[in-house]
């Protein structure tokens, strides 16, 4: 798949996250510059999962966060989405922002939804008096758009809705798909991001799938804010990066994702014009086990003796699955923020995902 480049891209010119460094932007760049890891020991008498620790956002639930209105059968996936596009959509005076109107599109990524509202629902179906004796008010969190069209209930975006589901390079997609959405004309102003929970089901599936010695799990959501310069300056926003490219492949084989990545960054470093060492920061997935050991050693592969500053993301805040990549995006974001000599250095952001998704996305910080 390839995205076409233009000279002046799409500008990302607002971020939000609610991560396990916490609520907002702030405490997500300190938490990073920290070095320190998010993960906490699970309470046992809360979690009953195969794994002693996580990285949960602190003290996130739906009605202390978003109120008792409307939150009753949310489920947390979706609670995670809405705080974190609400952050978003509101300024310091908790107002909203200006040229973000109703028709604003959203486009968030995630894996399945929710894996333990699907298996809960299913659950009650079967173990209930009858099986239709189940609670209707959750039924929506079974399906995989509720994140998207539940946040954008709760913020009045009217524009298109759209859901991506592509494993840890879902926020890579859905910026793809929100420069679609602007180069067709469908939308001017796009929020685009992916979101993650964790849960009992999430945890024994990975556990299954995966075993013991994978990463520590974590949770979050981040949402960024996609439009034209001329829309950015317009409603004074300067802007934080250029989007200049994007590139997909797919692997079918185990071993084979090394030369699906390289053969990624090279096409996107040819496309944008760009030379590997020109490239000032590496936001990689940190995927596991031979995953990243591929993914570092195509890395390698294209840069040579040159090395981009690092931005570390899933050391500190765990495997967040389906937000990996958006998080990667606001790390880069984080990394830059107050660093003037950031400003027209390129970020190259790099995914693979086991299920056989690799992509690569190229930004130059404002």
């Amino acid at each position: 798949m390839e995205t076409s480049a233009a000279a002046r891209g799409p500008l990302i010119s607002a971020w939000s996250v609610v991560s396990p460094f916490g609520m907002d932007t702030a405490g997500f760049a300190s938490g990073l510059r920290s070095g320190r890891a998010a993960d906490l020991p699970l309470d046992p008498e809360s979690w009953q999962v195969p794994v002693e620790r996580a990285c949960l956002v602190p003290g996130f639930s739906n009605r202390e966060v978003l109120g008792r209105k409307g939150t009753r059968s949310m489920d947390r996936v979706t609670g995670l989405a809405v705080a974190a596009v609400g952050r978003l959509l509101q300024d310091a005076r908790g107002e909203r922002i200006p040229g973000v109107g109703e028709d604003a599109a959203l486009v968030l990524g995630t894996n399945t939804g929710s894996a333990q509202s699907i298996m809960d629902f299913t659950r009650d179906s079967l173990v209930q008096e009858k099986p239709f004796f189940v609670d209707p008010a959750r039924f929506p969190n079974t399906v995989m758009n509720c994140a998207a069209g539940q946040s954008a209930i709760w913020h009045r975006l009217k524009g298109p809705n759209t859901t991506i589901a592509g494993g840890r390079a879902s926020g890579l997609l859905a910026l793809n798909y929100a420069m679609r959405l602007k180069k067709s004309g469908h939308a001017t102003t796009v929020l685009f991001g992916a979101v993650e929970e964790f849960s009992a089901a999430r945890s024994w599936l990975e556990w299954h799938t995966r075993g013991r010695t994978e990463a520590v799990l974590g949770e979050g959501a981040a949402v960024l804010l996609l439009e034209s310069d001329e829309v950015s300056a317009e409603h004074g926003r300067p802007g934080l990066a250029q989007v200049l490219g994007l590139e997909f492949g797919v692997y079918h084989e185990p071993g084979t994702e090394y030369a699906v990545l390289v053969d990624c960054v090279r096409r996107l470093l040819a496309r944008t014009g760009l030379r590997s060492d020109e490239l000032r920061y590496l936001a990689d997935s940190h995927a596991g086990q031979d995953a990243a050991t591929a993914e570092q050693a195509a890395l390698a592969e294209v840069f040579g003796s040159h090395r981009p500053e690092r931005v570390r993301c899933a050391e500190l805040i765990g495997d967040t699955n389906a937000a990996a990549a958006a998080f990667q995006i606001a790390a880069v974001l984080a990394a830059a923020e107050g660093q003037p000599d950031a400003a027209g250095g390129v970020a190259l952001i790099t995914s693979i995902d086991r299920d056989g998704v690799v992509g690569c996305a190229a930004l130059r910080l404002c």
